[in-house]
């Protein structure tokens, strides 16, 4: 079910992602402070639809804030391959040093955190690097998105 919020007008496009990082402090006194701090932070949203509303100036967009639908959008990421099937529950490996890895946002994907429990959705196969400077055994997962609706939160299951 989707959700209407305000974002920043960079982001108002439909299909464009991006993950909620909560309350700014220069949201502080902000007249449109409840049509825009309704999400959950720390979790990926997918613009699903772009409103017909006009822009409205905002402290912390530069370019000011429009009404969009969103809802809470599946999280791309790598994991213990030996475990990593549909409708399993996983964690991530742990924090990896090697920023210079194709696989690193994968392993320290936005949208999700270290020490919580995830749904696997989907098992999209190998990850883009050629082989783990951690060794580590590692598969390409989708993560299925928080269903806030129904009470079922990341970590709950």
């Amino acid at each position: 079910m989707a959700t209407v919020t305000l974002v920043g007008q960079r982001l108002a496009e439909e299909g464009s992602e991006f993950v909620y990082l909560g309350e700014s402090s220069l949201c502080e006194g902000c007249p449109y402070r409840e049509q825009c701090l309704n999400l959950e932070p720390d979790v990926r949203y997918r613009v699903t639809g772009v409103r017909d509303s006009g822009t409205l100036e905002c402290a912390v967009h530069d370019v000011g804030v429009t009404a969009v639908e969103v809802e809470p959008a599946p999280v791309r990421a790598n994991v213990d391959a030996s475990g990593a099937y549909a409708g399993s529950t996983v964690s991530l490996e742990g924090p990896c040093p090697h920023t210079d890895c194709p696989s690193h946002e994968y392993c320290e994907p936005a949208g999700a955190a270290f020490g919580e429990r995830y749904r696997i959705s989907e098992v999209p196969g190998d990850p883009p690097h050629d082989y783990c400077a951690l060794d580590r055994d590692l598969t390409l997962v989708e993560f299925a998105p928080p269903e806030s609706e129904s009470g079922s939160e990341p970590g709950s299951e």
